[in-house]
């Protein structure tokens, strides 16, 4: 009897374990951990807006970025004033009352892309509802009291031979040309990016004078501007991104939460006395951290060309942290830049990072080096694609 007793039990203990087993969650690792995703947000590949499974794959997950519309308006704006301040014989280069120019696009399927060529499109009054090459309108622009026609020459996308967006020898190339077919008929140029119009800059023929307005204010645009080769750049504020993104996890790893997490060490000071000096707009429902842009001219580049660091980032006393720092290219210049400021905060925040690079024209290139994510405290996520996200989550789960 006592052994039919026992076999019972053992039997109704092994049903219970596989009933519980089969209902139980299976456990995801890294599931804790925060995650960051710096310049683009995961977004929906077919509406374009920020995909929030993703933004809520724990509460510890958020974007910090720059805001591409807000920043496109910024240099849209600049675009503006320069004109409204240039003599009117001068800026019509061939005195047919229209003020033409052409547009160096990075990526018309890149969100900062589309959001700074419709701010520009927009300013100048060119905006036809898309960011597509040509599919633009006639604006208009007054200088010096007089109304002139404002018209996109022609815009085009940037694509390396190698399949890389955002190429500066695409810029060179196609700037080259548009010296040659269109002559004096443009009368500025606009790019996306820096490193682009530095490339339109490489021509040996690029017309003495002509405007060329960039964005990014990397060290060798900044260097132009000085110079007076490039018009005017836009700053992301490398530094203040960093900050954010560091300041933000250094809050989680100290066990903060709620609005603490979002408010402590950037819009008042936190428990070692840091406050990061740059200003930020934390957007709640997509829980996004989006920096301004900058206008820089040769008024102000001074300010941008020595690397100033924010002096209310002090050294503090934590328990150091290991960061895994995803970028999509080291040959990106802007990259680059989010790098060496990265080298410099992180120890400042009691951080130590791993960074690794894709090749900047393959995602594949960066999640192939998304491994041995289990030694890692948290995870800062650097999206060649804003469609991109999901691949990356799902390499959290393994």
């Amino acid at each position: 009897m006592r052994r039919i007793f026992l076999l019972a039990a053992l039997c109704v203990s092994v049903i219970a374990f596989f009933a519980c087993s089969k209902n139980a969650q299976p456990r995801i690792p890294n599931r804790d951990k925060p995650v960051i995703y710096t310049g683009l947000a995961p977004a929906d590949a077919r509406s374009g807006t920020i995909d929030m499974e993703i933004m809520n794959w724990n509460d510890k997950t958020y974007h910090v970025g720059c805001d591409s519309l807000r920043g496109g308006y910024v240099q849209g704006q600049m675009i503006e004033d320069f004109l409204a301040k240039s003599d009117p014989a001068a800026i019509d280069r061939n005195g047919d009352g229209i003020i033409g120019y052409v547009l160096c696009i990075g990526d018309s399927g890149h969100r900062d892309s589309r959001g700074r060529t419709e701010a520009v499109r927009k300013t100048l009054g060119t905006w036809n509802g898309s960011c597509e090459p040509k599919n633009v309108k006639e604006g208009s622009v007054t200088i010096g009291g007089k109304k002139f026609k404002v018209c996109e020459l022609e815009g085009r996308v940037m694509t390396g031979t190698d399949g890389s967006s955002w190429n500066p020898a695409a810029a060179t190339e196609a700037m080259s040309n548009w010296v040659a077919r269109l002559g004096n008929a443009i009368d500025f140029v606009v790019s996306n990016n820096d490193a682009m119009a530095m490339g339109c800059l490489q021509i040996s023929n690029y017309p003495d004078g002509l405007p060329i307005f960039g964005y990014d204010a990397i060290s060798d645009a900044l260097e132009a501007v000085d110079a007076g080769k490039l018009t005017g750049t836009v700053s992301q504020d490398a530094d203040g991104q960093v900050e954010v993104i560091f300041q933000l996890l250094r809050n989680m790893f100290d066990g903060l939460t709620g609005e603490e997490v979002v408010t402590s060490g950037i819009t008042k000071p936190d428990r070692y006395g840091n406050k990061v000096s740059a200003q930020s707009l934390y957007v709640p429902e997509n829980k996004s951290f989006l920096m301004s842009g900058i206008a820089v001219t040769k008024a102000n580049c001074m300010d941008f060309k020595v690397q100033r660091r924010d002096d209310g980032i002090k050294q503090i006393e934590a328990t150091e942290k290991k960061i895994f720092f995803s970028v999509f290219s080291t040959s990106d210049l802007w990259q680059t830049i989010m790098v060496q400021t990265a080298r410099y905060y992180e120890p400042l925040f009691g951080l130590k990072a791993t960074y690794v690079a894709g090749d900047g024209y393959s995602e594949s290139s960066s999640l192939d080096k998304f491994t041995n994510l289990g030694k890692y405290d948290a995870y800062v996520i650097g999206l060649l694609r804003e469609t991109s996200g999901r691949d990356y989550m799902d390499k959290l789960k393994y």
